[in-house]
């Protein structure tokens, strides 16, 4: 028997266990793996089928990512340019004040942004600061729009503050394998990572959490990542698939890129095995061609970041998305359309 036929016997597998309104949270390794080695139409295949089971097929979200306090961080991630331990040139900033926060995100909105993301470069906030954070929660909900938070580790405290002021998604990214994560991060532990998501999860705040991939990983740890988000709990509501931007400075400033059927096969895999969840074509897309993203929206991908910037890189410009999805059918999809938000 070959190896092809083993993978592809082995998927059937999985499939045979796995449909559209299919929610698991024993996903093995070897399950996941062969899932990811599955002859590339046929994985693309069944996360069309997943996909169009939970979302209309032809909406993305359109999400706009503020960076709200920016550069300082103590932690030393290989992949940020706001890491206090590398030399990027980023020059560190207070936090924002609250109504030019507010003011930012009515221009996301007038763009079409129907969620609104807000990151610091903490390695947690400081209590004095929660204040001005729950003014802009309340702030930008009171738009209308999905309110999203990321500030860092959250104490318990802090985590219901949050609630109260209405915070719809907390974003706290896993980054990538548990077996991997030493190799990129040292100033904290994938289980601190875990912990902070379970405070959110408890306090009943929609979980935002994915990865970055382009980090010199090997498609094991892209599968461990991928296995660890699924079996969580419950499914992350949002799971942002980042592709690395590669910053001069940082440790990974010269990694070598993710092949672009491999970084589909990622959002596939995750649109499989999380069926409910909004699958988040995050950071890297300045270096997409229209084809891979085309091929990532039909693998299941249904939200981006619109405007110039994603915290401190770059990111498409707007009319060069207008133009995209005039040429694919794309619709924005309307706040709250997650089949699984609290």
């Amino acid at each position: 028997m070959t190896l092809q036929t083993r993978i592809e016997n082995a998927a059937a597998h999985v499939t045979a266990r796995t449909s559209p309104d299919t929610l698991r949270h024993d996903w093995t390794r070897d399950e996941v793996q062969a899932l990811y080695d599955l002859p590339f139409n046929d994985l693309v295949f069944e996360a069309q089928i997943v996909h169009r089971r939970w979302f209309n097929p032809n909406q993305v979200q359109k999400s706009t990512l503020l960076s709200i306090k920016t550069g300082g961080c103590p932690e030393d991630c290989g992949y940020c340019s706001q890491s206090s331990k590398f030399e990027t040139g980023l020059k560190a900033t207070k936090l924002m004040e609250v109504e030019r926060v507010l003011e930012e995100a009515r221009k996301a909105k007038e763009a079409g942004a129907s969620r609104y993301c807000m990151g610091a470069a903490w390695r947690s906030p400081k209590d004095r600061d929660m204040d001005a954070v729950c003014a802009m929660v309340e702030g930008v909900k009171a738009m209308g729009m999905e309110t999203c938070m990321t500030l860092g580790m959250l104490s318990v405290e802090q985590t219901l503050r949050l609630k109260d002021a209405g915070l719809d998604y907390y974003n706290h990214n896993i980054d990538t394998s548990e077996d991997y994560y030493k190799e990129i991060v040292t100033t904290r532990t994938f289980a601190d990572r875990l912990e902070t998501l379970a405070r959110v999860r408890e306090a009943g705040i929609n979980v935002c959490s994915g990865g970055i991939v382009g980090m010199g990983e090997g498609k094991d740890d892209r599968v461990g990542m991928l296995v660890a988000l699924a079996n969580l709990p419950e499914h992350p509501q949002s799971v942002p698939i980042n592709q690395l931007m590669q910053v001069e400075g940082t440790m990974l400033g010269h990694s070598e890129e993710i092949d672009p059927i491999d970084f589909v096969r990622t959002i596939a895999v995750a649109r499989i095995i999380m069926p409910k969840s909004v699958v988040r074509l995050s950071a890297g897309r300045e270096h997409m061609s229209e084809e891979t993203q085309a091929l990532c929206f039909l693998a299941g991908a249904n939200s981006i970041f619109i405007g110039e910037k994603l915290l401190t890189t770059k990111n498409p410009e707007a009319d060069k998305d207008a133009r995209m999805f005039e040429k694919l059918g794309l619709e924005p999809m309307p706040a709250h359309s997650c089949p699984s938000e609290r």
